[in-house]
């Protein structure tokens, strides 16, 4: 009962008026001493004078510090600036008392009030020296009390004895909320280790070892280093997974709110953190240019491209935004998301863009200039076996856009695809090649600039392997991939609606612009980085099981197809993809027959998807049998053997 009444107590702050009086207190008490101190600890001097000058220091005392407002500081974060305003209170103090004694020699008010000048002095040093002296004795005896009552406190070590490094420990230590005891610093500058700052030792990075860790009982590292790069910060993570221990990083600088670091934004490293990739710098004069005053429309706007692109454009100005997606709840979230962090100027609109007759009143009614089109279905073992849905959304809402773009002259058309689009081998990659197509197909028209974005999977987006995992491991494992090398592409949501941005700006019309990817990951490596990155080891807490491919799914996803070549832009994470010419004519007569056939289930819409993308050759499915039967496929295959063309 008194261990629940002291933890409950504990956190509670003092009031500032009883602070102000121990202050008072120690005024006084330190200008008594002051006359032993003077007088050489002898009663050699008036003492009824001292007893009639204490309520005159006291009430001089209490008017210094009720101007300074040394007082008003919280005891256990007492800091330099506390220190600051104390001395500032003192120093008052001291001329106020002064300035009384002196008026009083030159007018003779009061014999009594008369106090030597060193008196005053020694006062001076003595209250100073007890005053930041008691803050700091009550703040030690504040955290050994939390200390002794909290049983749970998370031994940590900061990766960085720099600045940032010491902000981390001063936010650690002074949030009572955080239970965490700081063992160390670890750095690689050899001159400070060896060496204590603020009590605290610094190790160098070779003392980080399973016995040390399980010596100091230490759960968590944290990393707090400026400007540290994403190549380095994952050479360092990597070396710390095996460690039984949770890996956590400070957020840059600039992401501190009001410039101030709080614990609260110490967070765990995710998988963000560790791509192997320069920061993008987007040309955003040129965006600005491209958007200013335009009416522009997103389609999928609720989705992760869409919403994010959507977050994107509301800085620029333009004229009006048109947000469109059929997802109610999504776009509502949205939408109160932009009204709360003051965007007002948009038109959420709930429709389908399958629905011609919607679609045509909305284009006559807001007229758009820019179309950025990321509508679609994308998850590739669902569409698998629900062509008919792929194909309706995919290639015809695709085509219902495109169309009433020409129709109603709308400037540029964003097309946002995939890399599954290239050597398809499932539904999905096959329909987003067909929409590729037919953009290129609108392109002859000459009405309205058609653009292409191709990029690989986006970390975070719905339906990705990235919340998956995490949401496996929440439950416990095991996380499950569907082959030991199987590889994928990986960008940022953020990264890749910047580059559909600067996509837009810079394309002429008739572009399919391939974005920088980086290196590719291997998912069973990223599945066991989660895993310890989440402070669990594998196989022993959480295992990973391979399930085996999906249907339609590749071992590696590729962003050029056979025999296509790319050309530089003056942006280097963005490339224009060299693609074979088509048969425009053939190609959107068989397209507007696929559209027709799916409609109304003349026959089996893949064997003529196969027949328009003749290098969609399925996998792992039970449409494989259509490559079978299908000799216009077979025949194209023996012709990519020879000639190597896409």
């Amino acid at each position: 009962m008194i261990k629940q009444y002291l933890t409950s107590s504990v956190y509670r702050f003092a009031s500032k008026w009883v602070v102000l009086v121990i202050d008072l207190f120690t005024v006084s008490s330190a200008f008594i001493l002051s006359y032993f101190i003077r007088f050489n600890f002898t009663f050699d001097f008036d003492v009824e004078k001292l007893v009639l000058q204490i309520p005159l220091v006291f009430l001089i005392a209490a008017l210094a510090f009720l101007i300074t407002g040394s007082y008003k500081g919280v005891i256990r974060h007492t800091g330099v600036r506390d220190v600051y305003n104390i001395f500032n209170g003192v120093c008052l103090l001291s001329i106020m008392a002064i300035f009384v004694v002196l008026f009083n020699r030159f007018y003779n008010i009061y014999d009594e009030f008369t106090i030597p000048l060193s008196i005053i002095v020694i006062n001076s040093f003595i209250s100073f020296v007890g005053l930041t002296a008691s803050r700091f004795i009550f703040k030690s005896l504040y955290h050994n009390v939390v200390h002794n009552l909290e049983a749970n406190r998370k031994n940590v070590v900061i990766y960085g004895a720099g600045e940032s490094g010491i902000l981390t420990h001063h936010a650690l230590t002074n949030n009572s909320k955080k239970q965490v005891n700081v063992i160390g610093y670890i750095d690689d500058d050899k001159q400070k280790i060896g060496k204590q700052i603020n009590g605290i030792q610094v190790y160098g990075k070779e003392a980080l070892c399973h016995e040390f860790i399980h010596k100091k009982s230490i759960s968590e590292i944290i990393f707090s280093i400026h400007n540290i790069s994403p190549r380095r910060l994952s050479d360092l993570v990597q070396s710390m997974v095996d460690f039984p221990v949770s890996v956590k990083i400070v957020p840059p600088v600039e992401d501190w709110i009001n410039g101030e670091l709080k614990a609260s934004q110490i967070k765990k490293v995710q998988i963000e953190d560790l791509l192997d990739r320069s920061p993008i710098h987007i040309h955003n004069e040129r965006i600005k240019d491209e958007l200013r005053d335009k009416v522009i429309l997103v389609t999928g706007g609720a989705g992760s491209i869409g919403s994010e692109l959507v977050r994107q454009i509301v800085n620029y100005n333009y004229n009006s935004l048109i947000i469109v997606d059929q997802a109610e709840s999504s776009l509502y979230d949205l939408q109160q998301e932009l009204i709360q962090s003051g965007k007002h100027n948009f038109i959420p609109v709930v429709g389908d863009i399958r629905d011609k007759n919607r679609m045509n009143i909305l284009f006559q009614e807001y007229q758009p200039e820019i179309i950025f089109h990321a509508a679609a279905y994308k998850h590739v073992p669902l569409m698998e076996y629900n062509a008919y849905e792929a194909i309706k959304i995919n290639i015809s809402g695709t085509k219902v856009i495109a169309d009433l773009s020409v129709q109603y002259k709308v400037e540029k058309f964003v097309f946002i695809s995939t890399d599954k689009a290239v050597n398809p081998t499932n539904v999905m990659g096959a329909t987003k090649r067909v929409a590729e197509m037919y953009i290129s197909c609108k392109q002859q028209e000459g009405v309205t600039k058609f653009i292409t974005t191709r990029f690989g999977n986006v970390l975070g987006s719905n339906g990705s392997v990235i919340p998956l995992f995490k949401k496996q491991i929440e439950k416990g494992g095991p996380l499950t991939v569907t082959h030991k090398e199987v590889t994928r592409y990986f960008m940022t949501i953020p990264e890749a609606s910047q580059l559909v941005l600067e996509a837009c700006a810079m394309g002429k019309g008739g572009e399919i612009f391939i974005f920088d990817m980086g290196e590719s990951v291997k998912i069973f490596d990223l599945a066991k980085n989660m895993i310890k990155l989440s402070g669990f080891s594998y196989p022993e807490d959480i295992d990973i099981k391979i399930t085996g491919l999906r249907p339609g799914e590749k071992l590696y996803e590729e962003l050029l197809a056979n025999g296509e070549n790319t050309l530089p832009t003056y942006h280097k994470k963005i490339m224009i993809s060299k693609v074979r010419d088509l048969d425009y004519a053939d190609t959107r007569t068989k397209i507007d027959e696929l559209c027709v056939t799916n409609m109304f289930f003349k026959s089996n819409p893949v064997k003529l998807m196969k027949e328009i993308v003749p290098e969609y050759v399925s996998q792992n499915s039970s449409l494989c049998e259509f490559d079978k039967q299908d000799s216009v496929t077979e025949e194209f295959a023996q012709k990519k053997d020879i000639h190597k063309v896409y």
